[in-house]
């Protein structure tokens, strides 16, 4: 059974630390596509995940997960 990436993680951390979408765009200096990629659990670059979890200090096993597809 192949496996695909979730952000679903990503979205409950933003949820626990009150934050929107937009202010996690701004704080990790991520584009408006990578956004709409994690959105729709798309495969984004490893540096786009840095910068996200720079931007809201945490760790890349705290926004992502692999699921059964």
């Amino acid at each position: 059974m192949a496996r695909r990436i979730c952000y679903n993680k990503l979205w409950k951390l933003l949820i626990d630390k009150n934050m929107t979408r937009t202010e996690l765009r701004e704080k990790s200096g991520i584009s408006t596509v990578s956004l709409a990629k994690l959105g729709k659990n798309e495969s984004v670059t490893i540096d786009v995940l840095l910068k996200v979890c720079n931007g809201i200090d945490c760790d890349i096993c705290d926004i992502l997960e692999t699921v059964n597809e």
